[in-house]
């Protein structure tokens, strides 16, 4: 009780302990209370094994702590009330915002879901780490690449990986794959629905084509217009000029979309381009920026999205979207430690792959269609997707050769084995922007502070 006292007590100063009211919102408190607490639990989270008991009571106590307040946001809903001549009358009565009611749920499964992930590794003996500070003996020909220098290094036997750890890792990065699309598609339904502050559309210049520039501005007015094009044809070799990018779009979209509502042709925002043309600009500058998020979903905040993190006033919104938002990163942890894993497995297939310190992933010319991620349609393919389990339980599942009742859905292996077939995983087809992910260890939070 005297931790949860002293926590809400610096919440309520805004961070500011010196009470001189200097302390940021409410919103934005909770926020980082959130971001910071993901970051003292999960930063020690760098290998494939169950969490320690206590972090993972420390994480559960305290999340619940900062999740209790969405309890008290509530809104009026209409109720019929029954009185005691049996006559019935409609009231007002409040219940938890719908928003939260619908959300706050489904981030506790993703959050129960990925650590149940991680207690699957429990145990797992066909591949173990070396410390970055090990002999040169011990790490063998295993390099890591520079920007996961912090990283234990992965190895596993000479000859590789047996084919059922090999079928149960790539299992359980389909089952993690999930989580992430759902944690994503919450976290930019969240973003997408905040307000635009007031001082981000003061910081922005007085049309698209300032904020495009000149060369950038001239491919998307062009009537020869293709995405996947205007992409190759830009420089996005570094993660600073993809942010870059993307800052500009989003600024661009903001300004035409503006323009379009705005009714006042006195106003600064006027120009002499028809209302047409800047939808059809928009929603071009859309098409690009959702071609941006999926093959670089790693990539920072964007200034927009950072402005409405630092000025939102909603405080169940805020901590939405921070939750979805750590969720997303752990995800992208996990995803990339079980990929370190599986590209030690193919080295060790074929010793070329080493020439590439990448991560093994699609090239952006497999991306299919644009297509925005629904959460509710995510949440509905995690329910369809089989609980998690570990590797016995894997090898249990799939090898019952003795099972008459199995048979029909057992297929022959080379061995003479059966393997059943697991049951209906909802996935899709591709993971090209998933696979793309290059910096998964850092949480992303706003960078303002005070």
């Amino acid at each position: 009780m005297d931790q949860m006292k002293e926590k809400f007590a610096k919440l309520l100063l805004g961070e500011d302990m010196s009470g001189g009211g200097t302390g940021v919102s409410s919103a934005l408190a909770l926020s980082n209370a959130i971001t910071n607490l993901a970051a003292s639990v999960f930063s020690e989270q760098r290998r494939l094994e169950p969490m320690a008991a206590e972090r993972k009571t420390r994480w559960r106590k305290e999340i619940d702590w900062l999740l209790s307040v969405t309890d008290h946001i509530v809104e009026f809903v209409p109720s019929r009330q029954t009185s005691k001549d049996g006559s019935n009358m409609e009231i007002m009565v409040t219940q938890q915002r719908r928003d939260l009611q619908m959300n706050i749920p489904a981030l506790r499964k993703l959050d129960a879901m990925l650590i149940g992930y991680l207690d699957n590794f429990k145990g797992h003996s066909e591949f173990w780490y070396v410390s970055k500070d090990a002999d040169e003996s011990e790490k063998g020909n295993a390099k890591r690449s520079d920007d996961k220098w912090w990283l234990p290094i992965v190895k596993v036997p000479p000859n590789g990986l047996s084919e059922v750890s090999r079928k149960w890792l790539q299992f359980q990065k389909e089952s993690v794959n999930q989580v992430l699309k759902a944690a994503m598609a919450i976290n930019a339904q969240v973003l997408m629905e905040m307000e635009v502050p007031e001082a981000y559309i003061e910081s922005l210049p007085k049309n698209g084509r300032a904020s495009l520039g000149d060369a950038i501005y001239r491919c998307i007015t062009d009537d020869a217009f293709d995405p996947d094009q205007f992409l190759k044809s830009m420089d996005l070799s570094t993660e600073h000029k993809v942010l870059d990018l993307k800052n500009r779009i989003e600024a661009s979209i903001i300004i035409w979309m503006r323009k379009m509502h705005n009714k006042d042709t006195k106003s600064s925002w006027g120009s002499a381009v028809s209302v047409e043309k800047r939808e059809q600009f928009e929603e071009r500058a859309e098409t690009i920026l959702h071609l941006i998020k999926q093959r670089f979903p790693g990539i920072p905040q964007s200034a927009l999205d950072t402005s409405k993190i630092q000025y939102t006033k909603d405080v169940g919104q805020s901590i939405l979207e921070s939750y979805s938002r750590i969720l997303e990163s752990l995800a992208f942890a996990v995803m990339s430690q079980i990929e370190d894993v599986l590209r030690a497995d193919s080295l060790t297939q074929d010793p070329s792959h080493a020439k590439s310190g990448r991560r093994q992933s699609l090239t952006d010319s497999e991306v299919g269609p644009v297509k925005k991620l629904d959460p509710k349609e995510e949440m509905e393919k995690l329910k369809e997707a089989p609980n998690s389990m570990t590797l016995s339980d894997f090898m249990g599942w799939h090898f019952d050769p003795d099972s008459e009742a199995e048979k029909k859905n057992s297929e022959s292996l080379e061995d003479g084995a059966k393997i059943k077939k697991p049951p209906n995983i909802v996935t899709t087809k591709k993971f090209s922007y998933i696979e793309k992910l290059e910096n998964l260890r850092s949480l992303r939070s706003p960078t303002a502070r005070h």
